[in-house]
Formats: structure tokens, sequence, C-alpha cells
């Protein structure tokens, strides 16, 4: 009989829900969100409450038994949030206690070829964002950019932009997830913005930002930041050689779906 464990969605849930499944001895679990979900007729389902010391119980042990770099493509193949990620993570989890060494390289594993390729698109969406994400000067000395990625990023772009503007603040939100992260010259914490605008007009040129770390904050440009882009535009233009011009491999490099948060394509 099936068991469906349903968990917040969180990486410390995952890894409570795997903690489950050892100390109940289930059999045959299927890892689920609890937003995505749904109750088996024909076998038993478990809520499970994140327990943040369970959890790293079971990374713990994971991280112990590999190496880094294997520690890191599961972190990331659970960012790409790939409906079912959760149980290929919980085999790969499975095959590593079960023989004490990380089944890395093995690419005849099917578990571990869909690990490997969900990481390898989530770094690559992670280094797209790095390159495209752009900053507006908005009230109150504060540097705001939207982005709209295909797999939850933000964790692993926060250390890039914290040393790259440490002398800045920022925010960076993720329109997709409704949520963000922002440095106070400090830290880097998550946050939660409410919108005035419906989602669809959603965009720094018109959206109001209700609440920042507490700050209330407009969205309209000064007049420095509108001359900063002007002069941003006239240097994409100037260094264009129109004879060059190769859209082709320009969309490979910078696919259209970024085009809408980029200064140089207004």
């Amino acid at each position: 009989m099936t068991v469906t464990l349903l968990y917040d969605g969180s990486f410390n849930g995952l890894m409570t829900a795997i903690y489950t499944i050892y100390d109940h001895k289930i059999k045959a679990p299927i890892i689920a969100k609890s937003s995505h979900g749904q109750k088996d007729l024909f076998g038993s389902t478990i809520e499970i409450i994140t327990d943040v010391d369970k959890g790293q119980r079971v990374w713990n042990k994971f991280t112990a038994l590999c190496k880094k770099v294997d520690s890191r493509q599961i972190y990331k193949s659970f960012l790409s949030e790939i409906i079912g990620i959760e149980n290929t993570i919980y085999e790969y989890l499975r095959i590593t206690f079960a023989t004490r060494k990380a089944p890395s390289g093995d690419f005849g594993n099917s578990t571990v070829l869909k690990i490997a390729q969900a990481a390898k698109m989530v770094g690559r969406e992670k280094h797209r964002m790095e390159a495209f994400v752009r900053f507006h000067l908005i009230e109150d000395d504060i540097y705001y950019a939207n982005i709209e990625p295909d797999f939850n990023v933000l964790p692993l772009i926060s250390n890039h932009f914290k040393k790259r503007y440490a002398d800045q603040k920022w925010v960076i939100y993720d329109l997709n997830r409704n949520y963000g992260i922002s440095y106070d010259l400090l830290t880097v914490q998550e946050v939660t913005i409410e919108f005035n605008e419906p989602r669809g007009q959603r965009g720094i040129t018109n959206t109001t930002i209700d609440e920042i770390e507490g700050v209330a904050v407009s969205s309209r440009f000064r007049e420095s930041e509108i001359n900063y882009k002007d002069l941003w535009n006239q240097y994409f233009k100037s260094t264009n050689i129109e004879s060059r011009k190769n859209m082709k491999l320009h969309l490979q490099h910078v696919p259209k779906r970024y085009w809408k948060y980029l200064s140089e394509k207004k």
C-alpha cells in the first residue's frame, strides 16, 4: 500500500519527509507538496510538519557520505520545482544510504541522470539571472529589480549580488513565486511585497511597493535614474555594429523571455 507524504514545499520539509519514511519504515512512499498532493483512495496520507532538527539529521548524514558537488546538485534539483523531483531526490538519498556512497556519475541510473539534468538547468538559469538582473533606483536609496525565472534561483544568486553590490541596499523580487531577497548592507533576508497593481501590470515603472523592511517605497524614478538609463541605452547603441548583427546567436544568449526587464531592450 502506498503512503503519500505531503510537505510544505521547503527543503527542510522534504528532508523531514525523508526522515519520516525511515522512522516509520514506509515501504512505498510518495512525496508531494501539500499544494499539489491529492489523497490516495487506495493508500494512506501523512501530513508532514517540518522539523528542522530532523531534516538536518538527514541532510548531515547524506553530506557525510558524498562530495560537496553531489549535495549542491541535490539542492539545485530541488529548486527546479519539477513535479515529482522530491521522489527522485529521495531515491538518490536512499541509494546513498544503502551503499554508503553517492551514485554520482552513474548516468546509466535514471535517478542520477534526472538529478544531473535538473541541476544543470537550474545552474544555467542561475547564471542567466546573475547576468540579466537590472536594478532601478527607487526612493530611500533602494535598488529594485523584478525577475521571472523558470526555476527558483533566488537562494542561489543572493551571495553573488551581496558581494557585487555590498555598498548598496537592494531588492530582487521573483514575481512568479511572489517572494524576494532584500539586502540592507548587512544581511540578505527573504521578503514578500503586496502589490497594488494586478500581477499582469506589475513592473518597476507602474507599481507601488507597500512595504520593504518597514519603509514605504514608491516606484517613481528619480531624475538621476532616468539619466543613467538613457546613458546605458546610448552605450549599447554606440557599441552595436549593425553589419555584424546575428539575431539567432543573440537569442541563444539572451532569450526573449528576459527582455522585458532589460533596460537596453526598452
